[in-house]
């Protein structure tokens, strides 16, 4: 196993080449949390990751010949963009396997790299299967994602950077997939001051780390839909399940809105771009899964910010219908002329703004003389929303239904 030595040692190969990401203090979210709230900006990394960090250490590391042989590597996508962004500055070959449904902007990001990329199995663990087959075929040196010392002790750089930037830290939280972030960190951070809390957050889909470590061994877990791509691994290492068992205090997991409503917060507040995984630590923050907070001083690692534009919209939507700012109400009204503008002239007086109308005569479930509208409303959020529809109420109107 890697001690800090191994972890100093990484840092000072990589230096230089690796960004010293920020710790940010948050004002909104300690207001939110009750607790004294920093970020790690590992979304701001040259590939959009903390991958890199562990994937250059393993690259530096390789002899001349198996430079020549090239490498190959799985990834749902960061480790990836990492190797592939490193291996084509140090004159490596790199071809990269990855999921069919790993998110463009990561498929797209790594082929500018320079890597040749090869698109099998539907989750990570087939994507590393065709790998290691290829690896065999080809003779390529296979870079492990997460399973590999090198890689762990450059993840590990992390957590001695945050311990210069933060030096009073209490707890910190960070995203859990296959284990070589937070075994890193957990040793840079334990090593130094053992009384430091370290916390991993797994998505609720895919929660492969806490089995394996509840069963004090490696579990396999089934298949899982989430939008936390880059930590859906269905089985951990065995090297970082040791020292998750050694160094980690506890393991906790959240769901899929809990992610995507800290994306959006995130988004929002502190106007970071942050993907599933990277959200995580924040949403288990946000959402009392991690006990006993409040006045500490905590960071929660934002581990990477390659997330596809179509579901950023998709969150942006789902999370304004969530806090009340958009509201579709169904609204029964006297089918006869000026019963539209009666009703809309009622909404702008009280300043929620009409995103889409539909007048419904003929599908709806009401008599003749009357017809339903479909009302899509911006607003301000629940109590507005509550307003509008005294106000709606008051003046006599049915509402059939409030989406």
């Amino acid at each position: 196993m890697i001690g800090l030595r191994e972890i100093e040692a990484a840092r000072e190969a990589i230096s230089g080449y690796i960004a010293k990401t920020p710790c940010v203090k948050s004002d909104s979210f300690a207001r939110l949390s009750e607790a004294k709230i920093c970020f790690k900006m590992e979304n701001l990394q040259r590939t959009g990751s903390f991958k890199e960090r562990g994937a250059l250490n393993k690259l530096l590391s390789l002899s001349s010949e198996e430079r020549s042989r090239g490498v190959i590597c799985a990834s749902a996508g960061n480790h990836a963009q990492g190797v592939a962004y490193h291996a084509g500055r140090l004159g490596i070959p790199a071809t990269v396997v990855m999921p069919d449904h790993t998110p463009l902007v990561k498929v797209s990001n790594t082929r500018n790299h320079g890597a040749t990329v090869i698109l099998a199995g539907g989750n990570f663990d087939e994507a590393y299967a065709e790998a290691k087959r290829l690896q065999e075929e080809r003779g390529l040196v296979f870079v492990h994602p997460f399973d590999d010392d090198a890689i762990i002790a450059g993840q590990g750089t992390i957590g001695l950077e945050l311990l210069e930037q933060n030096p009073s830290v209490e707890v910190v939280v960070v995203p859990i997939g296959g284990g070589g972030l937070i075994a890193g960190i957990a040793v840079a951070l334990k090593e130094t001051n053992p009384k430091i809390r370290v916390v991993g957050v797994e998505t609720r889909a895919i929660p492969s780390m806490k089995a394996s470590v509840e069963a004090g061994e490696l579990v396999t877990v089934p298949s899982g839909q989430t939008i936390a791509d880059g930590i859906a691994v269905k089985r951990p290492g065995g090297r970082t399940l040791e020292y998750v068992k050694r160094y980690v205090d506890e393991i906790v997991t959240v769901d899929e809105e809990e992610i995507a409503n800290a994306i959006l917060l995130l988004l929002e507040r502190e106007k970071a771009v942050v993907e599933g995984a990277g959200a995580v630590a924040l949403a288990a923050l946000l959402n009392g899964h991690v006990p006993d907070i409040a006045g500490r001083n905590i960071v929660a690692l934002i581990s990477g910010g390659n997330i596809d534009v179509n579901l950023i919209s998709r969150i942006i939507e789902r999370g304004l219908v969530k806090g009340g700012r958009l509201v579709r109400f169904v609204v029964k009204i006297e089918d006869r002329p000026g019963a539209l503008a009666r009703i809309t002239g009622l909404v702008a007086a009280q300043s929620a703004n009409i995103i889409e109308i539909h007048h419904d005569r003929a599908f709806g479930a009401s008599g003749y003389g009357e017809t339903e509208v479909l009302l899509t409303l911006e607003t301000r959020g629940s109590d507005h929303v509550q307003a509008i529809y005294d106000t709606l109420t008051s003046a006599g109107y049915t509402v059939v239904e409030q989406l």
